[in-house]
């Protein structure tokens, strides 16, 4: 991916198709781009993509004289090992060609509940690292691919209590079966969660919250997103049950008791910060306005907001931040590791159906044929001899499943897929529809120490394994 868009970047310049627009007022640093892209010509990276000269050169051509246009990616391209480049990159070909922030190419929303109304466009990264392998942080957060050696590295610091919040990361997070473990040696684990599954058979405790049709909602996140604005709020379908809390009682309690507070607690209800963001907000609504609209309000479609609603300091935008531009010497390395051994690139899917495994437990959405499968090439599988259906044997660095494979026209030579989600027969999982439908997990292969180094992200795909007839 990354190299694609070098090549595509390189042919803007070299076909003079930059054409910045309103954008080039507060722009900087476009010459640093044009030097950069300048030896990933197409003919150079068509042996890395598989995607020929001429086809990168159409494509670059089109986009840069189309009348509007826009780069788009979100989590392909993010869980690789030079992912951070792929969206800086997207970005910055959008900028190029004048497809930020107008009609056609890549914009913003102004969402009625504005979560960065109130950001101070201060720097939210590697402002601290982790215990074992300084890992850089982000807004708070460290990399999950940290998480199974910080639990079993002893030394001060040592994680020995967890929470998780309605997450199943022993399926969901790279060299699972290295967490599996590492969740046995806990002191303490607490979870919050409707299931017992593969993470939270590991719980001390598990505090079941009310499900989701018994929960209000209105989407926080997503309207960040949106392609148009528009608020909705939607009120329970059902009461919840006797004696059951919502997941925001359960934290308010939590908070409460862990703080040794003494005072009896009031809970307070999301719904009196909705009304308060709402209230504050571009639009000046109210939470009764959206209760009395119960299909939800149409705010109008995305308006240009730039410069204003940039974060800078400066409020210009910066195309070649330093730390992403040094990041480029990572990837000319990358280009000469050639692994003989594990010669094939795995990579995940996810099915319509059953995309993640909150939804193997639903009989309704995993009936059907077996979608656990290897994807794989004719082409290799005529080579390696292997029969549809046939089982084989994957193994990488960190780990070997047994999965049948599924020989496909749709998949490029080299690579194989299998989907995310799936792992159900560990021991002591209370699953029983998805324990009928068990599969193996994607990431009992997913190496943790392979990374977008940049950031500490996960790199899910193109994991090297080996394949082996059984």
């Amino acid at each position: 991916d990354v190299y694609f868009l070098l090549a595509i970047m390189n042919r803007l310049f070299a076909e003079n198709l930059i054409n910045l627009g309103k954008l080039k007022d507060f722009t900087d640093d476009i010459e640093i781009l044009r030097k950069i892209s300048k030896e990933f010509s197409p003919e150079t990276v068509e042996d890395l993509t598989g995607i020929s000269a001429s086809e990168i050169r159409r494509i670059a051509s089109e986009f840069g004289t189309a009348k509007s246009a826009v780069c788009y990616g979100r989590m392909g391209v993010s869980i690789q090992k030079f992912g951070s480049l792929c969206h800086w990159l997207i970005n910055s070909i959008n900028i190029l060609t004048g497809n930020f922030d107008r009609a056609g190419g890549a914009m913003f929303t102004a969402p009625a509940f504005d979560v960065l109304a109130s950001a101070k466009g201060s720097n939210v990264f590697n402002r601290w690292q982790s215990r074992v392998r300084r890992l850089p942080e982000f807004i708070g957060e460290l990399p999950v691919a940290a998480l199974s050696e910080e639990i079993l590295t002893e030394g001060e610091g040592q994680i020995k209590a967890l929470i998780t919040s309605c997450g199943n990361p022993v399926l969901s997070t790279p060299n699972g079966n290295q967490l599996d473990k590492a969740l046995e040696n806990l002191e303490f684990m607490v979870s919050i969660d409707i299931y017992i599954n593969e993470t939270t058979r590991h719980a001390d405790i598990i505090l079941p919250p009310a499900t989701g049709l018994e929960n209000s909602h209105y989407d926080v996140i997503f309207n960040t997103f949106a392609v148009r604005n528009t608020a909705k709020y939607s009120e329970p379908l059902f009461a919840k049950t006797d004696g059951a809390k919502y997941d925001w009682e359960i934290f308010q309690e939590l908070v409460h008791r862990l703080s040794g507070e003494t005072e009896h607690l009031k809970s307070e209800p999301p719904e009196v910060k909705l009304d308060l963001g709402l209230r504050y907000g571009k639009y000046k609504l109210t939470l009764e306005d959206l209760r009395e609209n119960p299909h939800g309000v149409d705010l109008g479609a995305l308006q240009e907001c730039l410069p204003n609603r940039l974060l800078t300091e400066n409020k210009r935008i910066n195309l070649a931040p330093e730390v992403l531009v040094k990041d480029l010497q990572r990837l000319k390395t990358e280009a000469l590791t050639v692994s003989e051994d594990f010669s094939f690139a795995l990579i995940g899917r996810r099915h319509l159906r059953d995309n993640n495994s909150w939804l193997h437990n639903s009989e309704r959405l995993v009936k059907g044929k077996n979608r656990c499968t290897l994807l794989i090439n004719a082409l290799d599988a005529e080579r390696l001899n292997l029969q549809n259906k046939q089982m084989v044997k994957v193994s990488s660095r960190v780990g070997t499943i047994e999965i049948p494979c599924e020989i496909t026209e749709n998949i490029r030579r080299g690579v194989v897929s299998i989907p995310h989600g799936y792992g159900h027969g560990r021991k002591g999982v209370q699953l029983d529809t998805a324990k009928n439908h068990a599969g193996v997990s994607l990431n009992d292969l997913t190496d943790e120490r392979v990374l977008d180094e940049l950031t500490g992200n996960a790199a899910f795909s193109n994991v090297k394994v080996r394949l082996e007839l059984m």
